[in-house]
């Protein structure tokens, strides 16, 4: 990525990151979002005891408290809000079983939605259509280590809406990273995904084509457009 040169008044020739909070955890930290619209956010993880961690924090004046707290059967790797209506704010997981799920976090106990979606585990999660950005439907998309990248829309049962996965003479590889993106009309829309060799792809999801491919060698551990929806 490009580097981002800034001027300050004080003649600071780049900007400064600074912490104005932190906390120590008792678990591992796969993934933290903020709660849309509110000066909360929501981390998950991995109890050494194998159980899934989902915590949401409020920004105190001095500390993080900790609002909501709750312990899951498996371990979270990956979270989004970005397929949730904004007067709802479901969070959206993916888990070391391969199961999707979506949590009402003032009522986290069941899941709303819950879909046994990979073979193994999600390693990557974003979603699309909700919190008033782009256009088209709320949609989720997953990538797993099975290899398969898959798009889902949770008023539906249990089934994929799309699924894209290696050919019958390609080795499977183990997808770090996806992304939506190219949704400024109600049909068009776009995923990108990156595997652990370097490989990125993008999904085509109208025409159910790849419409760009690459190799950068090293494996892709993050992705992400500049804008979803366009």
């Amino acid at each position: 990525s490009s580097g981002i040169n800034a001027e300050y008044g004080g003649g600071l020739a780049n900007p400064q990151i600074i912490a104005h909070l932190e906390k120590s955890l008792d678990y591992t930290v796969f993934d933290v979002r903020w709660i849309p619209c509110s000066a909360r956010f929501v981390v998950v993880g991995s109890h050494a005891r194998g159980t899934g961690a989902l915590q949401v924090f409020e920004m105190g004046q001095k500390e993080l408290v900790c609002s909501k707290k709750y312990e899951k059967k498996d371990e979270i790797k990956c979270c989004t809000f970005g397929a949730t209506a904004l007067q709802d704010r479901h969070l959206a997981t993916g888990n070391f079983k391969g199961k999707m799920e979506t949590w009402d976090l003032e009522k986290g106990d069941l899941p709303v939605y819950s879909v046994k979606a990979h073979s193994e585990i999600i390693n990557c999660i974003d979603g699309v259509g909700g919190l008033g950005i782009g256009l088209g439907a709320p949609e989720i998309v997953t990538g797993s280590r099975d290899g398969t990248v898959k798009v889902w829309d949770v008023r539906q049962e249990s089934d994929p809406v799309a699924m894209m996965q290696p050919k019958e003479s390609e080795a499977k590889r183990d997808c770090w990273a996806v992304a939506f993106g190219n949704t400024y009309t109600e049909s068009e829309r776009v995923v990108a995904a990156g595997y652990d060799n370097g490989d990125i792809k993008l999904f085509d999801l109208r025409n159910m084509s790849v419409r760009w491919e690459t190799n950068v060698k090293n494996g892709i551990c993050g992705l992400q457009f500049d804008r979803k929806n366009s």
